[in-house]
């Protein structure tokens, strides 16, 4: 399954899906169809996960909000992340409604909401791992990331802090969901593995005997929710939701609840790389 052919594949499948003219429904025929399709993934806590059986997680709750505030049906859709943005990009759904970082690269496709977590980068050990303890100590070693994800598009930063200190970025295994690559780091078959600061924390709270949080490696930046560049009414709808849950409180409730812990983010939807360097101070 992570053959070196198979990731070939799949990564030229999802370069063709992005390159293809979105025709995602803008507003206007979402309300006259009476229902927006979303995107969400099963597999990512505490964003999107199974909890005996029934959708959980903080998108989860997003989404029940989201309906009431919402004059039209709203449809959700379980997707593998591997293929979920790409299905979006080519107009299947009109959103991902799902934990997805903003990068150059998603915003040459997709405009992005305004933010509502942190995404910075920090990679996670095996708990009894004494070794893996600076940068530096992160040389030469198998390093377990999610395929298509953002993290591999923030990995030159990793590559640039390890090269500072006379070290090398080590070999770069891709999984198709983040327990996998967990459970390759607890069998060690990998080193360490890289999530955003929030998926860390959650992991390491909830097997804390099995793995230790590690330090940054990355800047700044942001999750959010991707709609298709040709949809500019649906990401203006979808910016005074956000708006909506951040004046009710809800927003921070929601944080508070998932998270552990509250933001400062930007409160206007991120359309551009540009736009995005200067927020995250890249």
């Amino acid at each position: 399954m992570k053959n070196v052919f198979g990731k070939y594949c799949l990564a030229a499948m999802i370069s063709l899906a992005f390159s293809l003219h979105a025709v995602a429904a803008d507003l206007p025929e979402i309300e006259k169809s009476g229902t927006m399709k979303v995107a969400t993934e099963d597999d990512y806590a505490p964003f999107n996960f199974m909890n005996n059986g029934q959708t959980d997680g903080f998108n989860k709750d997003m989404l029940e909000e989201l309906r009431k505030y919402a004059k039209f049906n709203i449809n959700q859709s379980i997707l593998p992340w591997t293929g979920l943005l790409a299905a979006v990009s080519t107009g299947q759904y009109d959103m991902a409604l799902t934990g997805a970082v903003i990068t150059d690269e998603r915003l040459n496709v997709f405009n992005f909401t305004p933010p509502w977590a942190s995404a910075q980068h920090y990679f996670v050990k095996r708990a009894d791992d004494k070794t893996l303890n600076t940068i530096a100590d992160l040389s030469g070693k198998k390093v377990g990331v999610q395929a298509g994800s953002a993290l591999l598009a923030r990995l030159p930063e990793l590559k640039a802090m390890l090269e500072k200190v006379g070290g090398k970025l080590g070999p770069v295994v891709e999984y198709q969901s983040y327990p996998e690559a967990y459970a390759d780091l607890a069998n060690k078959r990998v080193d360490y593995v890289i999530n955003v600061v929030i998926s860390v924390n959650d992991l390491v709270k909830a097997k804390p005997k099995v793995f230790a949080k590690g330090l940054a490696v990355s800047g700044p930046g942001y999750m959010a929710w991707p709609i298709p560049k040709n949809s500019p009414e649906l990401l203006k709808f979808m910016t005074g939701f956000m708006n909506h849950m951040t004046e009710t409180g809800k927003l921070t409730e929601l944080q508070k609840k998932w998270f552990g812990e509250t933001y400062e983010l930007p409160k206007e939807p991120i359309t551009s790389a540009d736009q995005f360097h200067k927020l995250a101070g890249l």
